[in-house]
Order: C-alpha cells, then sequence, then structure tokens
C-alpha cells in the first residue's frame, strides 16, 4: 500500500507536497506521520550532519512562495482554534 493509500489522498498530491508546491492540512499531516509512524513535526525538519544542538533544520528552503503562505495560512487557523477553545 503506498503513502497515498494510507492517508487517503491520491499521489500526485503527495508529490506536490514532497517538491514543496502544496502544503498539507494539519489533518493530512497526521495522517501522513501516522501512515510513517512517526511524530508529526518531524515531517518538517531534516538532519543536520553537524553534531550541534541545532540537528534539525526547518525544511523551508525547499518550499516555493504559495506553499509556504499556505503553510502560514494553516498555522494561522490552527492558533485561532486554539485560542477560542481556551477563551
Amino acid at each position: 500500500m503506498t503513502l497515498a493509500e494510507l492517508c487517503g489522498t491520491s499521489t500526485s498530491y503527495i508529490g506536490q507536497i514532497e517538491i514543496g508546491n502544496r502544503f498539507p492540512s494539519l489533518e493530512l499531516i497526521e495522517k501522513i506521520a501516522g501512515a510513517l509512524q512517526i511524530r508529526p513535526h518531524l515531517l518538517f525538519f531534516i538532519e543536520s550532519d553537524e553534531d550541534t544542538e541545532q540537528s534539525l533544520q526547518l525544511r523551508t528552503e525547499i518550499m516555493t512562495e504559495s506553499a509556504k503562505e499556505e503553510l502560514i495560512k494553516h498555522l494561522t487557523d490552527a492558533i485561532r482554534r486554539v485560542v477560542k477553545r481556551v477563551n
């Protein structure tokens, strides 16, 4: 079974995410992480070869501007939902 099948999406959409042209919803991020059996935040980092405190680096360098904007929108919406629940 492919990652796309495990996540209930298309292989072309997964491909667009992989090359930085699209940014998945928070729900899809959780599905992808679950399928890969990793914690969701690890999808956004690459390991560094350097032996420093900063052994993980954020993967934004491969993202297109529209994908970065989409990421900001998703994060802003998620923060707003959390703030509404707290208040």
